[in-house]
């Protein structure tokens, strides 16, 4: 008998091992086959694949493996490699089944059924450009000179950017479309301006080609830095990463191209024109072939380029999109970049080039370069470089020559290098102390001439509103504090021979650091400002302490995580993270301490003998020299000064500024007195001002601080501007106010309470009537631009807080000395109207709406949209009047005025939803449509989609959450989630009933405007992600909202509204937060969720209430889990 071998034995078991392995390998696919088939199980698995993404890439990388390997799988006739990665693919739907309710891509759509009585002109103006709407609203309001904002536009326009791509559902390509157009449109606003005080054209520019750039940059980079960092972690993705990289980049140059075909908004001002040509010629020339290099486009006179090099604003954006690396010269070759013939070569090659390209050859600093220099702005960030090592390292000639150019077109034009020119600068403002340094003084005394050359250079209107724009004013500040400190500080015992052959003082280089630091918080407005309303806003909450304090935290937070981000900062800059506190500068401190000081209660605390009554005496005899000394104003007891002589007041006064300062107060008041009891007359006291103002410039800051004070006291006796005391107003003041009320009235605003021309004689408070007879005495020059740059909105927000006529007067008085500012001051006098009437705010905020929606019959544009809401500025379009002025316009013009912003922010809600009946209604009156439905073809008269009607809504909702958001910020964003709409659901609300007769549509459509204007509040004051600082305060206030409604939901909390709008406000506002604002329900309590999806289900809304858990974290998947199985999808 024959037995088997060990080895035959072993065999056979391994044979029946391998086929037990197949089998089992072959039911394990077959499992997990219908697993993933099995909706219920896929939907759970869904879970996985959104909330635990990594342990979901790791199953997904063994069923790869395994689909490639698998011999199975590649013999089974029921499976194949494709088909199983195929139900794990992210294209595979398992939530399919169609939404009972209004889901996102319905929200956006509104796919459903349904007509409203509408007339033909229903969808007047209402575009795609509709839908970025804030982005407009916003880039206008940062244009306010009067604000200086201490966070960067850049990051706010980002933030707001991403809010609207998530909530509009729109592709990347006409997101950065909507941006470019808007941004061009603020440009094309300032095309024709009616002249004024403060220009706008460069901030305008900055906007444009600067900050809106920035924005797109970062934009397109975070994704990118996220696919890098994905590849790096990932490397068998490595290839599928690479396909994907840049999909924003590649959606960026798409809005480029199509921007091409917006010819009406692409014209520049004449200012750029010849910018814009360059631009075309460079185009043209590197089609061309030729190889010339920048110098070539620094000298080329408009002449010497090629015929039809015509270029337009898209070549200017372009150019700086190659400059932040975002694009390549592949631009140059895009259809109709480049109009010209490609073969025509320059006339005229210079042979030898003066600008930029010279001195990065190493050419000397010539006087005919530095014109060119200070003339043509850097191209490049290493040509800007170069500048800042020459102020660093050069001679003491050198350096101020390198201040010059760096605050010259670098500044202003040199849009690609901006941030960097503003940062250059805010670091020579404070140089380090040299290794080798032992004087007894500060070394910031020798820098007094270089210093001088930056703080005049940047002190203009624009330029403090471009690193406003940056938001670099905390930085700014916080180099600007030593410099006040230590020049302030010291005596004018030495003093610097300029090259314009004036002489410097300590004291002219202290008042030009002080001025342009009071300049950068709101330091001109009344104070009692922050004392009115229920709920200031945050601007006017802004001190010193708080410029430090967003210093401090951004230099703190400053981290090199983003790789792509820091390869743009310079290698030079690097600032110290230590921070910076008021205790560091004891005379500044101690000079704030006696502004607040002065404006909470009136002056005491003057002692005879005392060096600052000593101070005081001298300051008074030199402000009235010329006065006879029986009648010249005195302190207590100064009238047995024994000073005698001007040389002996002078030598007096050769003491520290802070003294000077220390001691203004007490001269102010002494000549205000004088003044009101005849001892001085208008005229003198205008005077005596006058000299204060020149001996210290500083001191301006004290006149301002101290008769804004004094006017809110109430104190002094009316000053009557007769012209024989004071200035007359009488030759045009009729006519100034008859201009605001036309003004008012083409906009939409009827004033009943506006008297015009009436018979009392015009007064204005006494310190207000000195502080105009003081700015009326500058001369309009170089010399005195400075003061009136600072004394000039100190005295417009002053007048703003007085009584009717203060502000027309002023504007009167002001016309009559220059002629050309008429427009603009009645302009602006005709804002103060709404600081003083509430029914004005209100006519002015319905007129924002029935404008934009074209519902009303505004003289503005009947048509509505943009152009309805904004219209085209404030200039002179039209011959022989003043211009009218949109709605909008002129509302973010005023809303700093408003001084009860919840006020505002209910108004705004009430008018929404009126919007929305008339949206219904096409504006008809209500008796109309009544009688229409009545007729034979009623119900067919005009008959129009639910979408169209939505779309509108979407619109006045957008306008809604807008105005509330720029007028208040996260602060009112958050009274109105957590206050405002909370208490609007529990209040009963009558006119309501009015959309019943249609089924409860015009209830219902109301419901989605709430949910809409709510979900972009919150998106516009906290992000849709959590970079933004902003975000922190979100969890807190999303999560009371969810549980308003979760306990609503509940029946815990009785509501006052109409059911069908409760009911499409909560799926509304639940479905955006699902499909728009994810990471927004990560942040919300599990149990609230859980709340909230119970009540959902109890509306059968169990799609939306699995949706709802299923984003909800790794906390939410089990009770979303159990709700798939229990719902048995």
């Amino acid at each position: 008998m024959e037995i088997d071998g060990q080895d035959c034995f072993s065999e056979k078991r391994s044979e029946i091992s391998e086929g037990l392995h197949k089998a089992n390998t072959s039911m394990a696919i077959e499992i997990i086959v219908e697993f993933l088939k099995n909706k219920v199980i896929a939907r759970i698995l869904f879970l996985a694949r959104r909330n635990v993404p990594s342990h979901w890439l790791g199953f997904t990388q063994h069923l790869q493996l395994l689909a490639v390997n698998s011999s199975v799988i590649r013999s089974s006739k029921h499976i194949t490699p494709d088909s199983l990665l195929q139900l794990t693919s992210e294209t595979r739907r398992v939530m399919s089944r169609a939404c009972k309710t209004i889901s996102q891509k319905d929200f956006h759509a509104v796919l459903c059924t349904g007509t409203l009585v509408s007339s033909p002109c229903q969808s007047h103006g209402i575009s795609n450009s509709s839908l970025w709407l804030p982005i407009d609203l916003f880039l206008e309001d940062v244009m306010d000179g009067s604000q200086v904002a201490a966070t960067s536009a850049v990051e706010t326009l980002i933030s707001l950017v991403k809010a609207l791509q998530a909530v509009n559902g729109t592709t990347w390509h006409a997101t950065f479309l909507g941006l470019w157009i808007a941004a061009l449109r603020l440009v094309q606003r300032e095309r024709d301006p009616s002249e004024g005080p403060v220009p706008r054209l460069d901030t305008c520019l900055c906007m444009l080609l600067s900050i809106t750039t920035l924005a797109v940059t970062n934009i397109v980079e975070e994704e990118e830095s996220e696919l890098l960092e994905e590849t790096e972690r990932s490397p068998t993705n490595q290839r599928t990463e690479k396909q994907a990289m840049g999909q924003r980049r590649k959606e960026l140059i798409t809005s480029l191209q199509l921007l091409g075909d917006y010819e009406g908004l692409l014209t520049p001002p004449q200012s750029v024109s010849s910018a814009a040509n360059q631009a075309a010629a460079k185009a043209m020339m590197f089609i061309s072939g030729l190889t010339v290099g920048n110098g070539y486009y620094e000298c080329v006179s408009v002449n010497d380029m090629p015929v039809n090099c015509n270029g337009n604003m898209r070549h200017l954006i372009v150019e700086a999109c190659i400059a932040r690396t975002l694009l390549d010269t592949s631009a140059y070759f895009w259809p109709g970049y480049v109009s010209a013939c490609t073969n025509q070569a320059p006339r005229n090659m210079p042979t030898q080039l003066a600008g930029w390209s010279s001195l990065m050859k190493g050419s000397s600093l010539t006087p005919s370069m530095v014109n060119a220099l200070i003339a043509m702005p850097a191209s490049s960030l290493a040509e800007i470089e170069k500048i800042y090592e020459i102020a660093v390292n050069g001679s003491d000639d050198e350096k101020i020559t390198a201040a010059n150019i760096l605050c010259g077109a670098s500044l202003n034009r040199g849009w690609s290098i901006q941030e960097h020119t503003c940062l250059f600068i805010i670091k020579l403002l404070a140089p380090p102390v040299p290794a080798d340094y032992s004087g007894s003084d500060s070394h910031l005394i020798s820098y007094a001439p270089f210093f001088n050359v930056l703080l005049v250079g940047i002190s203009s209107i624009d330029c403090v509103q471009i690193f406003s724009l940056h938001g670099l004013v905390p930085l700014l500040a916080g180099a600007l504090m030593p410099i006040c400190e230590v020049f302030g500080s010291s005596v004018p015992n030495i003093s610097w021979t300029l090259t314009t052959g004036e002489e410097l003082s300590c004291h002219a280089v202290f008042s030009n650091a002080f001025t342009l630091l009071l300049r950068s918080w709101r330091f001109d407005h009344p104070p009692l400002e922050n004392m009115m309303g229920d709920l200031p806003t945050m601007a006017s909450q802004r001190s010193l302490e708080y410029l430090l304090l967003v210093r401090n935290s951004r230099l703190a937070s400053r981290t090199t995580r983003d790789r792509l981000k820091s390869k743009r900062i310079s290698k030079f800059l690097n600032f110290s993270v230590e921070p910076v506190i008021m205790e560091s500068f004891p005379k500044l401190k101690l000079w704030y301490q006696q502004h607040l000081k002065c404006i909470c209660s009136t002056l005491s605390g003057l002692v005879l003998g005392t060096p600052v009554h000593q101070i005081v005496d001298a300051l008074l005899n030199m402000m009235f020299r010329k006065i006879n000394r029986s009648s010249q104003p005195t302190t207590s007891g100064s009238s047995t000064s024994s000073v005698s002589g001007n040389d002996e007041t002078y030598i007096r006064l050769k003491v520290p500024a802070w003294d000077i300062l220390e001691a203004t107060p007490f001269v102010l008041d002494a000549a205000l007195t004088a003044c009101a009891h005849g001892r001085l007359s208008p005229r003198e006291l205008a005077t005596g001002l006058k000299d204060l103002a020149d001996y210290l410039p500083a001191t301006l800051a004290t006149i301002v601080s101290y008769f804004s004070a004094e006017v809110t006291r109430g104190i002094w006796k009316p000053a009557y501007m007769n012209g024989t005391d004071w200035p007359s107003p009488a030759a045009n003041l009729s006519t100034v106010e008859q201009q605001i009320k036309k003004i008012l009235a083409t906009t939409g605003v009827d004033v009943p309470s506006l008297l015009v021309g009436g018979s009392a004689p015009a007064t204005l408070p006494l310190p207000l009537a000195a502080l105009i007879s003081l700015t009326i005495t500058y001369k309009l020059d170089k010399a005195s631009e400075r003061a009136l740059t600072f004394i000039g909105p100190a005295l417009n927000s002053l007048a703003n807080g007085c009584p009717w006529p203060c502000m027309p007067i002023i504007a009167s008085l002001w016309a009559q000395k220059v002629k050309r500012w008429s427009d603009f001051l009645v302009f602006s006098a005709s804002q103060t109207v709404f600081h003083h009437n509430s029914d004005a705010v209100v006519q002015l905020l319905k007129a924002c709406f029935t404008s934009t929606l074209g519902l009303g019959s505004s003289n503005i544009n009947c048509n509505g949209g943009l152009g309805g809401l904004l219209g085209h500025g404030f200039g002179s379009h039209y011959v022989g009047g003043i211009s009218p002025v949109a709605p909008g316009f002129l509302f973010l013009r005023v809303h700093r005025s408003v001084r009860d912003v919840i006020l505002l922010a209910e108004e705004i809600v009430s008018l929404l939803m009126l919007s929305v009946r008339e949206i219904a209604n096409c504006g008809l009156p209500r008796e109309k449509v009544d009688k229409l439905r009545k007729t034979k073809y009623g119900m067919r008269y005009g008959q129009v989609s639910f979408a169209a009607a939505m779309s509108r809504i979407k619109l006045a909702a957008s306008l809604g959450a807008s105005l509330v958001w720029i007028s208040g910020g996260p602060t009112l964003v958050q009274s109105v989630i957590k206050e405002i709409l909370p208490s609007w659901f529990i209040s009963a609300h009558g006119s309501e009933q009015e959309g019943r007769e249609s089924g409860g549509m015009v209830a219902m459509l109301g419901g989605y405007a709430l949910a809409y204007f709510a979900v972009l509040c919150g998106a516009f004051a906290w992000g849709v992600d959590s970079l933004s600082p902003a975000s922190k305060r979100r969890p807190m206030i999303l999560g009371a909202h969810l549980d308003f409604l979760a306990s609503a939901l509940d029946g815990k909390i009785s509501l006052g509204c109409d059911w069908a709008t409760w009911r499409a406000y909560v799926l509304g506002f639940v479905s955006l937060m699902v499909g728009c604002m994810r990471k927004w329900v990560l942040e919300v309590d599990l149990d609230v969720l859980k709340r909230l999806s119970k009540g959902l289900r109890q509306w059968n809304e169990e799609e939306l209430a699995v949706a709802l858990l299923g984003i909800g974290g790794v906390g939410s998947m089990g009770a979303a889990a159990e709700l798939i199985v229990e719902s048995e999808f």
